[in-house]
């Protein structure tokens, strides 16, 4: 057997992480809160943030059928020295909606197939507490919303109550939603709708005198399907931007630095330096906020595990820094940044963010109908539930860390890709990269862009500015992670347009590294004489930057080159080298 605890990454099972022991981290305090925050609770949070998890702590904890279990599923957490009366109570109903089949010719017999499997195992776990009568009548309905009504009714009847775990209420929707389009969306969440009915099911099965529900909690990614399929559905409480409950899933600082420290002592983790290696999990893991109100940044689980799992088996980190599993896909944002193949406001919003990291909205919506989608403070709002943009320290919502940026970067090569404005051969500029990151060969990789602009005339409209120009070249140096480019990062009194530090924890061996200015010269001004004025400016803001401790000790052994670019228009009209 291993001598020390396996890293539970990508499972779920609470019951199984208790049972092998697998590493945990307690988030049982929570549970007394949540029963104080009402009976039926809504809970949003970006994909493998623990949300799974979390439901079968809930399941295991209050579940009656596992009441003998409970010392062997809850001894050393918070919840076993303060259980509360409400401990093994109830009769678990749990629905998962990302097994329900997507494809519209198949989402309703898939959904009413989930239904049907839910209720014949929960029949089956507690057929001790059900009369023949039960199964009898279960058996001559064939709707999910019939058998799921006369299944709680039922429950209540005979004096049990139910608590009801719904994951990822929203997946199949969304799913529909972003491939499909908005009329197969609303077939399912509004009017007659099946999902819809569901959950109006479930709202009038509260209503009743001897309700058969007692609890529940629903989670998933996105606050739209809240909107549009709980219309009505005015019992629940939705507590994803609540500040006590900023913590309930993913890791503190507190956590990761106990992480790092039991996996370094028990398994020889490849950890010399504590903080510059939870500097670095920070830096591609952390600075999640989900309520402007609450004073601890987080790290997304998933992420952590990912990469402390991989430097724990190879010694190092991995070659792809950003596991698959937290990629949002790109279809999801699709629909909401192009129209008819031509971007639409929100695109103009994206490159915005990207190019400012943070937007001046602050206050996050709770949920809003499909139909006002598009509408920027919804469309922020929901980059906010995807993870994509969090409440930074100044209050306002910024990009968390380098995962994400290295996904919104994507995003913009991929819409400009989407939009026919623009599309590079990637694999022939990672080479150009690696020449630049390896050989001080900076020129290629510049000249490159500007000669594909110069062919692809559909993007120039697009690069008007300094800071727009600025976030296009983001998009494009960050396809390789030789470098962690930093925009406007204030150096020695000024703001360096791109600064490229090596990647240290990965790349140890690299040679250069580089501050770039950027100068921006409208075409009707443009003179060669202007032209050499910027390029004289460029030089000494760069001699000023590479001044700076922070560069000097980012750039350790490289060569750092500075160099400036100067454009007028779309067109790059001089480089040069200081």
């Amino acid at each position: 057997m291993a001598k020390y605890k396996p890293i539970p990454y990508g499972l779920a099972n609470y019951k199984r992480i208790r049972e092998e022991n697998y590493y945990y981290v307690d988030k049982t305090r929570y549970l007394p809160q949540l029963e104080e925050s009402g009976n039926f609770l809504f809970l949003i949070r970006p994909r493998r943030f623990g949300k799974s998890s979390l439901l079968t702590v809930l399941e295991c904890y209050y579940d009656l059928a596992r009441t003998a279990e409970f010392e062997l599923l809850f001894k050393g957490t918070y919840i076993y020295d303060h259980p509360t009366p409400e401990k093994n109570a109830y009769l678990i109903l749990k629905f998962n909606f990302s097994q329900v089949n997507p494809a519209m010719e198949r989402v309703r017999e898939s959904f009413k197939g989930h239904v049907d499997n839910c209720l014949f195992f929960f029949g089956k776990k507690y057929r001790q507490l059900l009369g023949d009568d039960y199964f009898e009548m279960m058996a001559k309905y064939t709707e999910p919303h019939h058998k799921l009504k006369f299944a709680l009714d039922y429950i209540g009847a005979i004096g049990h109550q139910v608590y009801v775990l719904v994951d990822e209420y929203d997946n199949f929707a969304n799913t529909i939603l972003s491939s499909i389009g908005q009329a197969a969306y609303h077939e399912l969440t509004h009017g007659a709708g099946f999902l819809r009915f569901f959950f109006n099911m479930l709202k009038g099965a509260v209503d009743q005198v001897d309700s058969g529900i007692a609890r529940m909690f629903i989670t998933g990614v996105s606050p739209v399907t809240l909107d549009d399929v709980t219309s009505g559905f005015n019992i629940g409480q939705n507590i994803s931007l609540h500040p006590a409950f900023n913590g309930l899933l993913g890791f503190t600082e507190a956590d990761v630095k106990q992480f790092l420290t039991y996996y370094r002592d028990q398994a020889g983790l490849a950890v010399t330096d504590l903080d510059a290696d939870i500097a670095l999990l920070n830096e591609w893991c952390g600075n999640y906020r989900f309520s402007n109100l609450a004073p601890d940044t987080l790290f997304n689980t998933d992420m952590v595990l990912y990469l402390v799992n991989n430097l724990l088996q190879l010694g190092q980190y991995p070659a792809n820094m950003i596991d698959q599993n937290v990629r949002v896909d790109y279809s999801k944002l699709r629909q909401l940044i192009v129209i008819d193949r031509r971007p639409n406001g929100n695109f103009s919003y994206l490159r915005q963010i990207i190019q400012e990291q943070q937007t001046e909205l602050v206050q996050v919506v709770d949920s809003f109908p499909v139909e006002r989608l598009t509408k920027p403070s919804n469309f922020i709002s929901l980059l906010f539930y995807f993870g994509l943009l969090s409440y930074n320290a100044q209050g306002r919502l910024g990009i968390p860390n380098q995962t994400v940026k290295q996904l919104l970067y994507s995003y913009l090569r991929e819409g400009y890709e989407d939009v026919e404005v623009f599309n590079v051969d990637l694999l022939h500029f990672a080479g150009l990269m690696r020449r630049l990151a390896y050989q001080g060969e900076w020129q290629p990789v510049f000249q490159f862009l500007a000669a594909e602009v110069e062919k692809q005339t559909a993007i120039r409209d697009y690069l008007t500015g300094e800071k727009v120009i600025q976030t296009f070249l983001l998009a494009y140096l960050n396809i390789t992670d030789y470098y962690l480019i930093r925009t406007e990062e204030e150096l020695a009194e000024g703001f360096v347009d791109l600064y490229l530090g090596p990647f240290w924890a990965k790349y140890q061996d690299l040679p250069y590294s580089y501050l770039i200015e950027l100068k921006y010269i409208s075409r009707h001004q443009f003179t060669p004489e202007l032209l050499q004025q910027q390029l004289t400016a460029a030089a000494r803001q760069l001699q000023q930057y590479a001044r700076d401790p922070v560069v000097i000790k980012r750039s350790k052994t490289t060569q750092l080159i500075s160099a400036a670019l100067v454009f007028s228009g779309w067109e790059l009209k001089g480089m040069q080298q200081f």
